[in-house]
């Protein structure tokens, strides 16, 4: 079954939402983004750490951080491994990561984008309400970030390259999320 995905802000309005996302965050929100972005680099250079996956985790859900340490040392290394491999297909990785204690799919797509902020993006409830759409499972995963890519690769916004994960996908990621949050305050920030 292929999904639809239906971009609900203009495409003129993207890369303002992207710039908005970003004045509107808070230091710690942005502490914690450039730390997970940095902990993706080092995971796609080798460092398959409990540190690396944790700093990723804290950005998206510091609730879930907790259930980390249930995974063996070696579990989060072979998930890493995998997800970090440039030929691992998208199941392959969501797979390797979801079979850790405490990562869904959402959590999953976020270790993903910090590792490879030019091939995955975070499934978010804010995004997919920013492409009219809700459904959670790895293959609208895979259709979601194949969708993404091909927006952000339409040049509708540009890379923040002062903020971390300087991607297209990922300042695309920023203005859906940003549409969403004011979309449901009503259209007010």
């Amino acid at each position: 079954m292929i999904s639809h995905f239906e971009l609900q802000p203009g495409a003129g309005e993207l890369q303002g939402l992207a710039e908005q996302y970003w004045a509107k965050a808070g230091e710690k929100e942005k502490e914690s983004e450039a730390a997970a972005y940095e902990a993706g680099a080092a995971i796609r250079n080798g460092e398959h750490s409990l540190s690396n996956l944790e700093a990723i985790v804290r950005w998206k859900s510091e609730r879930v951080v907790h259930y980390l340490i249930a995974n063996s040392g070696e579990k989060i290394r072979h998930a890493l491994r995998v997800a970090a491999s440039p030929s691992s297909s998208v199941q392959d990785a969501v797979g390797a990561l979801t079979a850790l204690h405490g990562v869904d799919l959402p959590i999953a797509s976020a270790i993903l984008a910090a590792i490879f902020p030019e091939r995955y993006a975070v499934l978010d409830f804010r995004t997919l309400d920013a492409l009219g759409h809700a459904r959670h499972d790895v293959d609208f995963y895979a259709e979601y970030v194949a969708f993404c890519n091909r927006l952000a690769a339409g040049g509708m916004v540009q890379p923040q390259d002062n903020l971390p994960g300087p991607t297209p996908l990922h300042a695309l990621e920023r203005a859906l999320w940003e549409w969403s949050r004011k979309h449901a305050n009503g259209g007010h920030s």
